[in-house]
Order: C-alpha cells, then structure tokens, then sequence
C-alpha cells in the first residue's frame, strides 16, 4: 500500500484530506514542516501533499528536503490561487503537481492515483530493464522432462507458495521463475538477486536495504530489494551463497512476512512470492552446516527441477532453430545439427545460445556455422595465437564447456592486467578499454578479493 505525508495547518482541510484518502493508501498528516521532516526522515513516503504557507519552514524547503530524501517519490502543493508564483517556485523545488485553492477533493484524488500510476510505472521500467538485457522468452522444448517443468509452472503460478527450482548453471532458472510469475499475473515487480554477484557486507543491504547511517556511506534511507518485491515475486539466484546469519532473516520473511532495514527497528511487511534457485546440493550444504535445514524446508515446498541439456537431446535443435530465428533468417544444416547432439553442453542452453549467437557472427551466408563456433581445435588454436594466453594452462573445451572456458580465458586477463597496472582499477579499466564500473563487476563475478578494491 503507497504511503502519502500531508502538511497542512488548516484542520479542516488536512482532516478532509487524510479522510479521502485514508480508504486507499497508508496516511500520515501533520500542521508543520518540521513534524513533517521528522516522519520522513523515520519512514518511506511515496508522496507529499504540502500546503506552501505553513508556519516555520515554508512548503517551498520542505519540499527540497523531502525530494533530496526521496528523489524517486512525488509531491503535490497546495497554494492560494494568488499566489501562482510560489506554485512555479514549488515545482523548481522538485514538486510535480499545484493545486489551487479552493479545490475539490476528487481533483486532488485524480491526481494522486495519477501521479502514483506514474511512479509505479517508472519503477517497473528500472527493474524490467534486465528483461530487455537479457531477454525472456518461451520455454522451448518437447521433452517429456521440460513438458514436465511446464506443467508444474501452470499448477504453481498464481499461488502464494515459495518455490525452489535446482538445476546446473545455464538450465533456465531464472526463465522458469519469470514464467510463473508471468502466468500467475501478479501486480507487483518481478525482481531479481543474484545472491553470489554480492560480497557479505552488500547482499545484506541489498535484500533488507538500510536507514540512513546504517553504516559508513549509508547518506540516506534505501528500500531492499524485499520491500520492492511488494506484491509482486523475489526471485533469489544462487540461494546457497547467502551468509548464514542472513539465512535466520530470510526465515524469518518466509514465515512472518515481515523484516527490518538495516540499521532500523521498524517492522515493514511484505506481501512478495519467493522463488529461489541454486545449481548446488542444498542437502549436502544441510548436512555440513553450510545452510540451515529449517530455511532448506521452507523454500522447498514446491521443488522444480531442470535437467541438463545433455539429459534432453530432444530439445537441443529446437533451441538451436528458436535463437538461429531470433538473430535472423539463418539455417542450420543436417550436418550441424548431428554435431549440436553429439556435444556434452556442460554450459547447457546458455552454452548452446552464445554458440549459435557466435556462429552467426562467423557465418557469411545464412547457413550457420556451427563447427566455427564449436570446434574445439579452432578454440585451443585461438588461445595459443594470443600473446597474453601462451602461459596459460587451460584445459580441454569438452570438459568443462565453451562458455566456462572463455571465463577462465577472461578472469586469467583481468587478474594479468590488474597485477600489470599495480592494482589500480581506473588504469586497468582504461588498459582493458572498459568501464570501471564494468571490471569492479566482473572482479565480483570471477571472485577476485575485493579487497583489491579501491
């Protein structure tokens, strides 16, 4: 439920207010600017409505203050319909909305559901900016083993049930916890956490997010990824690399639907489906004393799992037809097909995806090359002509997969250029013709210290 703080002096009218909309959002309503500052500086407001002539500090600094807090949130501002130019000073300020005196409280109402519509809608483009990266289609396949994944999608979706789906790395995980909450049609965000992307001092704050002073550099309150969810799906990647003093919180969003920021006492409730996945042995982590049994049985309530693209070679030209289409009209010859089946896919269906994206950059016709792009002979010869790999031990593609491969090339080549620059990420970003923020990504993904960090 959205949260709105109304100032207003005049009791007849903030009451009038609060009573409006108190049927549909969360409200809290004070006569002065301080009180106001007081409450937002404790708690998270979605929109302000603030009268410009208060007492003490005028609506046109509250307003300011309340966006530099939350500059992702709304404001309304009420001013008499003389006095317009404050309107325009307010709305430099960072309000979005005036309302003129006197006004009818279904204007303020309409704007309101409008400006939190809008909202709403500019947060759902932040956290589906990842499904336009990285695309989320259909789930193909005919296999009795991913008919199966789909039937067992159709009788979750929909359903307030936490769910764990296993399976190696490049199965679809996260395709198959997309696809449930497409189907199941929920309001809410479907928000992703690639739990291992995050080092232990991060993951925290990043799912339950913080209150200002938190922790060093923690300059203002920022929402969790949790509280985002709302009504929606968090799907957690990789469930086993969280740390286990965090697993009892977890637990505890599972259970009770509640949680706290970092750095805060407030309870905040949460309506969000939780999905997890992970490519490793949960019971054996159990067994260990890696992850905790009783956080191991609450999200394994409903399990599904995704074979290996080895364990369903039905499905392999399928896939290679649906993402050889999706580049352009590009064939692949019989030829190529028997060698698609006949490869291990240790990478599995992401594996398949990058070789055929691969292929088509190799091919010059429309028929794909396929053997280009997976020939194990053309690999090693590539690795052997570059002058920064000729000291590199890197085993054979077969055993551990094309896409594994090229990360070990990868990692080796970032390790190399950081050792060659003293460590220093801005030059090594600049000597790898990257971002820095990119290589800081990548340092975390490959899992090199952070302790090298800047």
């Amino acid at each position: 439920m959205n949260k709105i703080l109304i100032v207003e002096d005049e009791k007849n009218i903030r009451e009038s207010i609060q009573t409006i909309l108190s049927e549909n959002y969360e409200t809290k309503a004070v006569d002065n600017a301080e009180d106001a500052i007081k409450l937002f500086a404790d708690e998270n407001f979605d929109l302000l409505i603030s009268d410009i002539r208060l007492p003490g500090i005028d609506g046109i600094e509250l307003v300011k203050k309340f966006k530099e807090a939350y500059p992702a949130s709304s404001v309304i501002v009420i001013t008499a319909f003389s006095n317009v130019k404050n309107a325009v000073e307010a709305m430099k300020a960072g309000a979005n909305e005036y309302i003129p005196k006197p006004f009818s409280l279904d204007e303020l109402l309409i704007k309101v559901e409008n400006l939190l519509k809008i909202q709403q809608l500019s947060n759902e483009r932040e956290y589906y900016q990842q499904e336009r990266e990285h695309y989320f289609g259909e789930i193909v396949g005919e296999s009795p083993e991913i008919i199966e994944v789909k039937e067992k999608i159709k009788k979750i979706a929909g359903k307030d049930v936490t769910v764990l789906i296993t399976g190696e790395t490049g199965t679809g995980k996260e395709l198959v916890a997309y696809s449930i909450y497409r189907q199941g049609k929920k309001h809410g965000l479907f928000v992703p956490v690639h739990c291992a992307a995050y080092s232990r001092g991060v993951i925290e704050s990043e799912l339950f997010g913080h209150e200002k002073g938190a922790f060093t550099g923690a300059d203002r309150q920022r929402k969790g990824k949790i509280e985002i969810a709302k009504d929606g799906i968090l799907f957690l990647d990789e469930i086993g690399d969280i740390p286990l003093d965090i697993q009892v919180k977890l637990l505890r969003v599972i259970e009770n639907k509640t949680f706290e920021r970092v750095g805060g006492n407030k309870i905040i409730y949460t309506n969000a489906q939780i999905i997890c996945a992970t490519n490793r042995n949960l019971e054996q982590m159990v067994k260990k004393g890696e992850f905790r049994e009783d956080l191991y049985y609450r999200i394994n309530v409903f399990p599904i799992y995704i074979p290996p693209l080895r364990q369903r070679k039905k499905d392999i030209n399928l896939l290679a037809d649906y993402f050889s289409k999706k580049l352009g009209n590009f064939k692949i010859s019989e030829k190529n097909y028997k060698l698609l089946e006949s490869y291990n896919w240790p990478g599995n269906v992401r594996e398949l995806q990058n070789v055929i994206e691969r292929a088509a950059i190799l091919s010059e016709t429309e028929d794909l090359r396929i053997d280009l792009a997976i020939g194990n002979v053309i690999i090693q010869k590539s690795i052997s002509e570059t002058k920064e790999m000729q000291d590199l031990d890197m085993p054979s593609v077969n055993n551990i997969g094309l896409e594994a491969l090229l990360e070990q090339i990868e990692k080796k080549l970032i390790l190399e250029a950081l050792k060659n620059n003293d460590f220093n990420q801005t030059t090594t970003a600049k000597y790898l013709k990257i971002n820095r923020s990119t290589l800081q990504y990548k340092m975390q993904k490959f899992g090199i210290d952070d302790k090298l960090m800047e």
